[in-house]
């Protein structure tokens, strides 16, 4: 997968860098794995904003993965890669030799007719599902389930990949693609490899309507708002609010340099190493 560029005939191709979908060789979804996907435009079920800059976009349906890889010890062929509107990765339409069919994440290196297969003596090829405990160290692994039989949670998105260090006893250190490393219970399942489309971190829109196809509406900073809408607000002239040199804030509480993980969360014991190491 590489990005394409464009002749600056217009503002918007001056810089406009989009995926060229080469890796893309189904066009259509699998409608047997579809649903309908709603628009909530940020609202909850009071209809309340509870998320702000959400509202408008493409419609959408919701393609089912198969997060689990519960159908174990039985081969399937991939029939094509598919892009999804609701993820940054691209997708893996399989096919079990029984004619079931099942999306999975696609990692670097999948193609069409490639086999693929979910579990303990799966061999470690890119695609495969296999627990944390028969993964050879050093490989690198995606979609990790943090409890077993939960689904993968972790490292799901375009070009993430964790990278299996070391195991402890009924445990398995994995370095997160953030650089902490965590320790998993090895026999939650993992895929192996790294996840696809790996240039998506360098795509550039090129103009704001792209970013409303996306669903995504514009987005107003606080210092450009008059103090009774924003704690940000007012000031004459630019002013960091109200022209004092005061804590920038959401418009709910501190944000900037604010820690928002509990000090006792019960997970705490599973990490090893922090992302930011203390100085």
């Amino acid at each position: 997968m590489s990005l394409k560029t464009f002749k600056p005939i217009t503002p918007t191709n001056r810089y406009k860098e989009h995926p060229d979908f080469a890796e893309v060789t189904k066009s259509t979804p699998e409608k047997s794995l579809t649903r309908p996907l709603k628009k909530s435009g940020g609202r909850n079920n009071q209809g309340r904003i509870t998320c702000r800059h959400i509202g408008g976009g493409h419609k959408r349906k919701y393609r089912v993965i198969d997060f689990k890889r519960s159908k174990r010890d039985v081969e399937a062929t991939v029939v094509g890669i598919e892009y999804d509107p609701n993820r940054t990765c691209r997708i893996a339409l399989l096919e079990y030799a029984d004619g079931e069919k099942a999306y999975i994440l696609a990692p670097v290196g999948l193609t069409d007719g490639a086999k693929v297969e979910a579990g303990e003596n799966a061999a470690p090829k890119p695609g495969n599902a296999m627990p944390l405990s028969k993964v050879p160290l050093g490989t690198a692994v995606h979609n990790i389930e943090l409890q077993p039989g939960g689904g993968g949670k972790v490292a799901r998105s375009a070009g993430q990949q964790a990278i299996l260090s070391n195991r402890d006893g009924d445990y398995a250190l994995v370095r997160m693609p953030s650089g902490e490393i965590r320790r998993f219970i090895a026999t939650c399942y993992c895929t192996i490899g790294q996840v696809g489309n790996r240039d998506h971190m360098n795509e550039v829109s090129g103009k704001a309507g792209r970013t409303r196809w996306q669903g995504t509406r514009p987005t107003v900073r606080g210092m450009c708002m008059n103090p009774v809408d924003h704690p940000n607000g007012g000031g004459e002239g630019k002013s960091k609010s109200g022209g004092g040199r005061q804590h920038l804030k959401s418009p709910w509480g501190h944000t900037k340099g604010q820690k928002t993980r509990k000090k006792k969360k019960p997970t705490n014991t599973f990490i090893v190493e922090r992302r930011k190491k203390k100085r």
